[in-house]
C-alpha cells in the first residue's frame, strides 16, 4: 500500500501538465469555497476513471489522450483570460462541470502511468485505493503551497494591473499548447 501511495504522490508532483490544470482552476476560480467543489469534482471526474481504466473496464490508447490532457489545460488557460477581460464563457461560472469533465480525461492519463507500473493481481483495490490516494494527497500538498504563496504575495504592493493577471494565463496557455502539438505530432 505504501509503494503505490508513493508512488501516486510522486505521479503527481512530477506531473506538470496535471499542476498546470490544477494551478488553472487555481487562478479560475477565485473564492475558496467554489474551489473546493472544483477541486472536488475534478478528483471525482479523475477517481473513476482512474478506477474503470486500472480494472481494464476502459481502454483507450494513451497518445490521444496525452494530447486531450494538453487541450484541456490550453482550454483551461483561455477562460482564465476571458474572466480577467470580462468576457468569459460559462464554463467559469460553473467551473465544478469543467472540472468534473476534464477529471475524466486526466484519469485516463493517471491510469496510462499506472498501467506501466502494472498491478498486483491478488491486490488490485487496495494498490489503486493507494494510488489515488497518493494523487490527491499530493494535489492537496500543490494547492495548499499555492494558496500559501498567493497570501504571502497579497502583502506586496502590485502594479501589474489587468495585463499582469494575464501572464499566468499566457504561460500556462503557451505550455500547453505546446504540449499538445507536441503530443499530437506523436499520434501521427
Amino acid at each position: 500500500m505504501l509503494a503505490y501511495l508513493k508512488l501516486g504522490l510522486e505521479h503527481i508532483l512530477t506531473g506538470s501538465d496535471h499542476l498546470l490544470f490544477v494551478l488553472g482552476l487555481i487562478l479560475l476560480v477565485r473564492h475558496w469555497r467554489p474551489l473546493l467543489w472544483t477541486i472536488t469534482a475534478f478528483t471525482a471526474g479523475h477517481s473513476l476513471t482512474l478506477s474503470l481504466a486500472a480494472m481494464g473496464f476502459v481502454h483507450v490508447p494513451q497518445a490521444p489522450v496525452e494530447a486531450l490532457i494538453a487541450l484541456s489545460i490550453f482550454v483551461v488557460a483561455v477562460e482564465i483570460t476571458r474572466r480577467t477581460e470580462g468576457g468569459a464563457s460559462g464554463l467559469w461560472r460553473m467551473p465544478w462541470s469543467m472540472a468534473l469533465v476534464f477529471g475524466l480525461l486526466h484519469g485516463l492519463g493517471f491510469a496510462g502511468a499506472l498501467a506501466e507500473v502494472g498491478l498486483p493481481a491478488d491486490e488490485i483495490p487496495v494498490a489503486l485505493f493507494a494510488f489515488n490516494i497518493g494523487i490527491e494527497l499530493g494535489q492537496i500538498l500543490f494547492v495548499g503551497l499555492i494558496l500559501v504563496s498567493w497570501h504571502v504575495l497579497a502583502r506586496f504592493p502590485r502594479r501589474l494591473g489587468r495585463a499582469g493577471q494575464l501572464i499566468p494565463a499566457y504561460v500556462i496557455g503557451s505550455l500547453a499548447a505546446l504540449w499538445a502539438f507536441e503530443r499530437i505530432y506523436l499520434i501521427f
